[in-house]
């Protein structure tokens, strides 16, 4: 869409970025490895307390050289333990919605994370290299103002069951797309309900979104696109960071976590903004 504005970018700069990242992997793998620790240690830290550890894991898996689709991939199943982990903490709190069935939207974040997923490997390379900016600017934004305009909007407008029951599906597609963000859009399209008790959007918030994670990530599983050796790393660190995360949250102030998030967020929107059009 700004193609019309913007002069036709040569590949061949890219390309050549993402082959200097993959020689850096084969000449300094321990560099890389501990790059990529470290990214999943902040990532979970980040995921417990205020959420957002995509941010840092797709960027660092680009940054080691892998192309951007194995990265988004590959940090979707290095995430995934975390994300469930979350989930069974609020096993107990889970509820429906406004006398939508829990099982049903499970159901659809199941569904719509299988058809973002399959979307996603049908991608091509070099058209997600041009998504993906767009995709961390929709996250950041859904960090930065979702709550908000959530507040703003339930004030103004009321939805039923039937607009939720789509606004799940979209969102659900996402996750299994990219999922930036998509925890607090969740919970902004639910507060348009109503008084929804904030504990129990939360309990369903980790739910929805585990389960779209886990259907995309057995897909990508199958389907072949994930770099095992990073993500393992990455994984292991993010299991350790997501504890001390949930040790940190209880310490921080929750209005700095999020800036932090938002802040960091933003700043790799900007790069991969500045990467795609250099």
């Amino acid at each position: 869409m700004l193609r019309g504005s913007i002069h036709r970018v040569n590949p061949a700069p890219r390309r050549g970025m993402l082959a200097a990242g993959r020689r850096r992997v084969q000449a300094a793998p321990m560099e890389a490895h501990l790059i990529l620790f470290a990214a999943g240690l902040l990532a979970g830290a980040m995921n417990a307390a205020a959420g957002g550890g995509s941010f840092v894991t797709i960027p660092a898996m680009v940054f080691v050289g892998l192309p951007s689709v194995t990265a988004n991939t590959s940090s979707t199943v290095a995430l995934l333990p975390g994300t469930l982990a979350s989930a069974w903490a609020w096993r107990r709190d889970f509820t429906s919605f406004e006398g939508i069935p829990l099982r049903t939207l499970v159901l659809i974040s199941l569904g719509g994370g299988l058809v973002g997923a399959v979307l996603l490997l049908v991608t091509p390379q070099r058209a997600f290299d041009d998504i993906l900016p767009w995709l961390l600017l929709a996250g950041t934004l859904a960090f930065a103002f979702g709550r908000r305009i959530g507040e703003a909007l339930r004030r103004r407008v009321r939805i039923g069951p039937g607009v939720l029951l789509g606004a799940q599906v979209l969102l659900s597609v996402y996750a299994g797309y990219f999922g930036g963000g998509v925890g607090i859009m969740m919970m902004a399209v639910w507060s348009l309900l109503g008084e929804v008790d904030i504990k129990a959007m939360s309990a369903g918030r980790t739910l929805l979104v585990s389960a779209a994670n886990a259907v995309a990530v057995l897909c990508f599983a199958l389907a072949g696109p994930v770099r095992w050796p990073e993500t393992l790393v990455m994984l292991v660190a993010a299991v350790i960071g997501g504890y001390f995360g949930a040790v940190l949250a209880r310490r921080v102030p929750a209005p700095w976590l999020r800036g932090f998030v938002v802040a960091y967020s933003a700043a790799m929107t900007a790069a991969f903004f500045w990467r795609a059009w250099s």
